[in-house]
């Protein structure tokens, strides 16, 4: 009983080493997402004409390189935050109002045909917009090619 009490204290006590963070800094600027957005030029010919990569994942959050060629279907993350930073290109953000055709997928991901309503705000390289948890969205191009730098944050 006592070496099992031991070894329950030394799994507790090395718990937070083996789930600790690694202690490094990411560093990405503008024309490394750019070159990391067109490897992703091969899987963006499918017919949703976007694809993206995740770069590394933390605790609570993960980073990721997207690309698009074409507008993306509505979405809503029922755990998760989106924040992006716009890289390359031009794109209007619908926000809120209802998903058309909307459908539950695993982990709370909501996706539809488009966003019926909602705010529309335009996106330009170097703008960064967080959308919570929860809250329905959908990316409008306004150009060919759109690169954005995307942080996922479990908020719920």
């Amino acid at each position: 009983m006592k070496k099992q009490i031991a070894m329950s204290a030394i799994a507790v006590s090395l718990a937070p080493v083996v789930h600790a963070q690694a202690l490094k800094v990411d560093h990405f600027t503008p024309d490394q997402i750019v070159a990391r957005a067109k490897e992703l030029e091969p899987k963006a010919q499918g017919p949703d004409k976007a694809a993206s990569t995740k770069l590394d994942e933390y605790p609570n959050h993960y980073t990721m390189v997207a690309l698009r060629h074409k507008d993306g279907g509505a979405e809503l993350h029922e755990n998760f935050a989106d924040i992006f930073y716009v890289v390359q290109g031009h794109a209007t953000l619908v926000t809120g109002g209802n998903i058309v055709d909307a459908k539950t997928g695993p982990a709370g991901e909501v996706r539809g045909s488009a966003v019926n309503g909602g705010e529309h705000t335009m996106l330009s390289p170097g703008d960064v917009v967080h959308i919570p948890a929860g809250l329905s969205h959908q990316l409008l191009l306004k150009d060919d090619t759109f690169v954005y730098f995307v942080i996922k944050v479990k908020e719920k």
